[in-house]
């Protein structure tokens, strides 16, 4: 985590519970060298320390915001109000409403107040870490290069894991995997 000038990303979660789901995010941007700060910041508790956090990222020069929100997950959209800045919001796994009304409050932005939405869950909080990091490597040649080598093993990995299921059939493949 970084609190000096010139960070990558500004991660603003609006819970402690949502530390452990925003772990993912981490350790991506960490896997690309990227630095953040991490808050925790509620739009409905805590607006004018948002608004600070905010403005602290601001002028640290970040490049991108990840807010992270359940339940009416207004945080995304609040922190798209205070800067011109892109914001990636990820919706938090819930039992209540499986989830659809964080998936929705993010979504469903007005006209002018764009956040881009990615998966609910873990999988989202993977996916905002990626898509800072693309959205970074436009103007960073060598991030670039890293996410290309990211990608391509990712492809080299479904690959051997098709060729292991040709050559040793659904069960074994199946077994293995549960070792």
């Amino acid at each position: 985590m970084s609190s000096v000038c010139d960070v990558d990303v500004a991660i603003i979660v609006g819970s402690k519970s949502d530390l452990p789901l925003i772990r993912e995010s981490i350790e991506v941007l960490e896997k690309f060298g990227l630095s953040y700060t991490l808050n925790i910041a509620s739009a409905h508790r805590t607006n004018q320390h948002l608004k600070q956090c905010i403005r602290s990222a601001e002028s640290s020069n970040v490049k991108v915001f990840i807010a992270v929100a359940g339940m009416a997950a207004a945080l995304p959209g609040v922190v798209a109000s205070e800067t011109v800045l892109p914001v990636i919001g990820v919706p938090v796994d819930s039992k209540s409403f499986l989830s659809l009304d964080a998936l929705f409050s993010i979504v469903q932005m007005p006209k002018g107040v764009p956040v881009a939405t990615v998966a609910v869950g873990k999988a989202g909080a993977v996916n905002a870490a990626i898509l800072a990091v693309q959205i970074i490597a436009v103007t960073n040649k060598g991030l670039n290069e890293k996410l290309k080598v990211y990608k391509n093993k990712m492809s080299e990995d479904v690959i051997k894991d098709d060729f292991e299921l040709q050559k040793n059939g659904i069960e074994k493949y199946l077994g293995e995997l549960r070792k």
